[in-house]
């Protein structure tokens, strides 16, 4: 077996970061992501929410693979999350379907609100083979290498994702509704009052938020 662990602190609240890992899929730098469905939520007596979600994920097989050694390239996984909205935490454990026997993977979750209005992530992995044939250790240890290597890569998409909300915080919009929402540019009034260099900042701030929902509405077109 491979253990991986790390932590992290945004400095953005609970409930934002909470809210973005629910819609971290998709994000153009998630294209390993082929789907995303929600096939269970619940409120529990105790007021916690539980989501189950079902992904599709695909990837690469390294080249020392045996011939075979899977059937294809696609992995289902499993997503089961619980918010407790009273204690601001989110607790989330992801685990593969198929291919277990090659390579089981088990992702643990941890977002936690803090007193100085900042996140707590804890991310803990799991890797474990049964396939055998002196292949184990050179499997396991693969799969904690792909998994480093895809960290700072999930944390700049998730990031992505953490900027459109700041945005979207920032006018009338819904975030679900970016396939079809054209942010509308700020065009000051003779009536605003407000000194030449605050619209100058309002105007870049609309820039750059027309520039990154472009940018994912543009991949979230591609066939």
């Amino acid at each position: 077996m491979r253990f991986y662990s790390q932590s992290f602190l945004y400095d953005d609240p609970w409930s934002i970061v909470s809210y973005a890992f629910f819609m971290r899929y998709p994000n153009p730098l998630a294209s390993h992501i082929l789907s995303c469905d929600v096939i269970s939520r619940i409120v529990n007596p105790s007021g916690t929410l539980s989501t189950t979600r079902l992904i599709l994920k695909t990837g690469a097989l390294p080249r020392w693979a045996p011939r075979g050694i899977v059937s294809r390239a696609e992995s289902w996984v499993i997503e089961e999350s619980e918010v407790d909205p009273t204690g601001r935490v989110v607790r989330c454990t992801t685990r593969n379907l198929d291919h277990v026997k090659v390579l089981h993977v088990e992702e643990r979750i941890v977002f936690q609100g803090t007193d100085d209005g900042k996140t707590f992530q804890n991310t803990e992995a799991f890797f474990v083979s049964n396939f055998g044939w002196g292949l184990t250790k050179k499997i396991e240890t693969h799969g904690l290498a792909r998994f480093k290597a895809n960290i700072q890569r999930s944390r700049q998409g998730f990031s992505m994702i953490l900027d459109l909300i700041r945005q979207s915080r920032m006018r009338p919009m819904a975030l679900g509704t970016s396939h079809s929402y054209t942010p509308s540019q700020y065009i000051p009034s003779s009536s605003d009052s407000r000194p030449s260099s605050e619209q100058s900042e309002v105007r870049t701030q609309e820039s750059n938020a027309i520039g990154s929902w472009l940018s994912l509405k543009s991949w979230r077109r591609l066939p």
